[in-house]
């Protein structure tokens, strides 16, 4: 059966007088490093993308293949164009 409006009121009311009352307990807090350690891998991994972006600009500023540039980047020659041709175009 559902609860009347002052039922789901008085529940409500219920619930966080518990939660204020509720004393926070040290073992329910997780140690954060390792989403911190995240954290600095994604920044890492975003400078890195840009560098490589600035290092295909260059490398077609001076005239290099895709073909050399997809090799560098472990790549073929088509999947770096495809992927960077759009992005140095600007």
């Amino acid at each position: 059966m559902p609860m009347s409006l002052q039922e789901a009121l008085d529940h409500a009311d219920e619930l966080a007088r518990r939660v204020e009352e509720r004393e926070p307990d040290p073992s329910d807090f997780k140690d954060a490093r390792s989403l911190a350690a995240m954290y600095q891998a994604v920044q890492a991994r975003a400078r890195a993308d840009r560098d490589i972006v600035e290092a295909v600009t260059e490398a077609r500023s001076v005239g290099l293949p895709w073909w050399l540039i997809g090799s560098y980047l472990g790549t073929s020659g088509e999947a770096a164009r495809q992927r960077y041709s759009k992005l140095i175009a600007a």
